[in-house]
C-alpha cells in the first residue's frame, strides 16, 4: 500500500482502557491529538512519520514536546489502534484502543471492497471452475460458517464437496457489489442441478479470508418475448463492472498464492 492511501483529514476518537484521545490526521506529516481527561490531558500537534504496512494498516511515530515518544499501528480494517509509548519519566505503555470515526478522510480510502471482490472472485473460480480443493484452506477461514442447509459446516466439508464435483460443474461469475466486509456476486452455475441455475452468493470477509456464506439459487428460465424478454444472467455483466484496480488485486492475489 502506498502512503497516498493514508486517510488525511480523518478525525477519530480512540478509546483505550483508561482514557480516550481524539486524533486529527492533518496530513501525512502532521497529527493533532487531544486528551480531555485524566493524567495525560492536553492538546498538541506533532510531526509524524508514516509507514504504510498494507491492507489499510499504517505505522505512525512521533515525539512530543515533553519528550515522550509514541508509535501507533493504526488498523482501519479492524478499527483498532495499537499504541506503544515511552513517557518522559521512563514509563513504557502498551495499549490497544478502538476507533470511532467522527469525520471521514478527505477522499475515500477504503480498499476493502476492491480486495474483497478479488478474494471472492478467486474463490468462486478456483472451486467451481477449476475444482481446486486445495484453495479452500488458502481462501476460507478455519471457522467458516455455511448458511446453505444442504452443505455441512466448515472447511473440511467444503473441501470434500469440491473434490467430489462432477466435471460438468462450471461457474460463470457476473456482477459483484461490495461494501466494508461484505461481497455479493451474481452468477450462473451449470452441472450443479439438472438445469443451469442463477445464483447470488453473499460472503462476509474477516482477516482476509471468507468467513461466512449465504446463497440463493433459481433455475434459469429462457426469456419470453411475450413478457420482458430479458435474460436472468448476462455473461458480459462482469466485464462491464470490472475495474482495473480489482483486476490488478486479483492478479496480485494469484501471484502471491
Amino acid at each position: 500500500m502506498s502512503i497516498d492511501r493514508f486517510p488525511v483529514g480523518q478525525e477519530m476518537d480512540v478509546s483505550y482502557p483508561d482514557f480516550r484521545v481524539s486524533l486529527t490526521l492533518l496530513s501525512a506529516a502532521r497529527l493533532r491529538f487531544e486528551i480531555k481527561d485524566g493524567p495525560f490531558a492536553r492538546t498538541e500537534t506533532v510531526d509524524i512519520h508514516v509507514v504504510p504496512l498494507g491492507n489499510s494498516l499504517f505505522a505512525l511515530s512521533w515525539q512530543e514536546k515533553e519528550g515522550a515518544t509514541v508509535t501507533n499501528v493504526q488498523d482501519y480494517d479492524r478499527g483498532l489502534v495499537h499504541s506503544f509509548a515511552t513517557l518522559s519519566d521512563g514509563r513504557f505503555l502498551r495499549m490497544t484502543g478502538t476507533i470511532e470515526i467522527n469525520r471521514p478522510a478527505d477522499r475515500p480510502l477504503d480498499d476493502r471492497p476492491h480486495r474483497n471482490k478479488a478474494l471472492v472472485l478467486e474463490a468462486m473460480t478456483s472451486l467451481f471452475q477449476r475444482h481446486d480443493a486445495s484453495a479452500v484452506d488458502r481462501l476460507y477461514a478455519p471457522d467458516y460458517i455455511q448458511h446453505n442447509p444442504e452443505i455441512p459446516q466448515g472447511r473440511d466439508a467444503l473441501r470434500a464437496l469440491v473434490s467430489g464435483l462432477s466435471k460438468d460443474v462450471f461457474y460463470e461469475p457476473g456482477l459483484m457489489v461490495a461494501e466494508r466486509d461484505l461481497v455479493a456476486i451474481h452468477g450462473r452455475i451449470r452441472g450443479w442441478a439438472d438445469r443451469p441455475q442463477i445464483v447470488i452468493d453473499r460472503f462476509r470477509i474477516e482477516d482476509g479470508k471468507l468467513a461466512e456464506h449465504w446463497d440463493v439459487l433459481q433455475n434459469e428460465v429462457t426469456p419470453s418475448a411475450a413478457l420482458a424478454g430479458i435474460a436472468m444472467f448476462d455473461p458480459q455483466e462482469a466485464g462491464r463492472q470490472q475495474c482495473p484496480k480489482s483486476e490488478a488485486l486479483l492478479t496480485e492475489r494469484r501471484s502471491d498464492g
